[in-house]
């Protein structure tokens, strides 16, 4: 069993696409030859040059040696992860099939292999570091090996894709070797400044978080108090007193495991009882598969924010919190060289 990364687009523009369809994709435009027919990886670059005139030659080669184990090397039984950018999560599959070439595309989906997804994605935070610096490889098709990458996994799927345990940090091993020009150094960041929320603002704590970036945003709010909520976890409302629209029902939930649509229901109906006008439901680990499309229906009534929405409020409002929040969470902003998409 082998462990590919797959990414779907550059800018996870292609996500839902992969997994509505259950199926992985190579996303470069143009790219209309049937690779199971080129002889070697020779013959794959030569068509690219035709179909890419103006790119450099090393570029040709990087770009080849990723596309070409998607017909060649991938196998069935192989595991499949793909970083989602949705969500602070791993959406981890199994190809159950071959190769496929559809010559009419559509652009840029010429080629395929179907997987079998993991039903729920799986929080960042289950991986060791190590594993996470290899997914942020700056490639959209590579083979994970380092660190005993493949063992590693299959023993987390084994037990139910639970958080990783390694026995005398060996989830730190290689981590300098791991940061090269090669791994996308944002997304790390983004990892350790996720660990520290997870250690320093457990539980009830996390809400306080949530509560502090909407003061900084300009509502004013009540927070509940640890324990049974009544249904939600903070009033929001706009204005010096929250007399103003819009006025927000927020839950939070701290867990790692991703939440379900039941919960979110409840938050609408918390809506409509404390006479607000939306609902924010805040999951730290993220929501299950069907429940971001279901709340389509409810746009103008609730946000759903993973991680990622959590991370770039704080972002955008860090310098606004209060001092004991900063103290707990320090950040600082640094500029780095923005390596090249290739």
């Amino acid at each position: 069993m082998a462990v590919w990364l797959i990414r779907a687009g550059s800018h996870g523009e292609y996500e839902q696409k992969f997994l509505i369809e259950s199926r992985v994709y190579v996303t470069w435009e143009r790219l209309d030859v049937d690779l199971s027919k080129l002889p070697n990886q020779k013959a794959l670059r030569d068509a690219m040059a035709v179909r890419y005139p103006d790119a450099k030659a090393k570029t040709i080669m990087n770009w080849a040696s990723q596309v070409w184990p998607f017909a060649h090397e991938i196998k069935e039984g192989d595991l499949v992860v793909l970083p989602l950018k949705s969500q602070r999560a791993i959406q981890v599959g199994e190809i159950v099939g071959p190769y496929h070439f559809e010559p009419k595309g559509p652009e840029p989906f010429y080629h395929w292999l179907p997987v079998k997804w993991v039903f729920d994605p799986v929080p960042r935070a289950h991986f060791g570091k190590d594993l996470l610096y290899s997914f942020g490889a700056f490639m959209t098709i590579c083979r994970i090996t380092r660190n005993n990458a493949e063992a590693r996994l299959e023993a987390m799927r084994k037990n139910g894709w639970k958080p990783e345990e390694l026995a005398g940090g060996a989830a730190a091993r290689d981590l300098v070797d791991e940061v090269t020009a090669s791994t996308d150094l944002e997304e790390l960041a983004r990892d350790q400044i996720a660990q520290l929320i997870s250690a320093r603002f457990k539980g009830h704590e996390l809400t306080r978080l949530v509560d502090a970036i909407l003061r900084a945003q300009g509502y004013t709010t009540y927070l509940s108090p640890a324990g049974p909520d009544g249904g939600v976890d903070i009033l929001a409302g706009a204005g010096p007193l929250g007399f103003g629209e819009p006025r927000l029902c927020v839950e939070v939930k701290s867990v790692e495991s991703p939440t379900g649509r039941e919960a979110v229901d409840k938050l609408l109906g918390a809506v409509t009882k404390f006479g607000a006008t939306e609902g924010l439901f805040v999951a730290w680990g993220g929501f299950k598969g069907p429940v971001p499309k279901d709340m389509a229906a409810s746009f103008f009534r609730v946000r759903l924010w993973t991680q990622n929405e959590l991370l770039e409020e704080l972002f955008e409002h860090y310098d606004q919190l209060d001092d004991d929040i900063k103290a707990e969470l320090p950040l600082k902003r640094i500029w780095t060289v923005a390596a090249p998409e290739e």
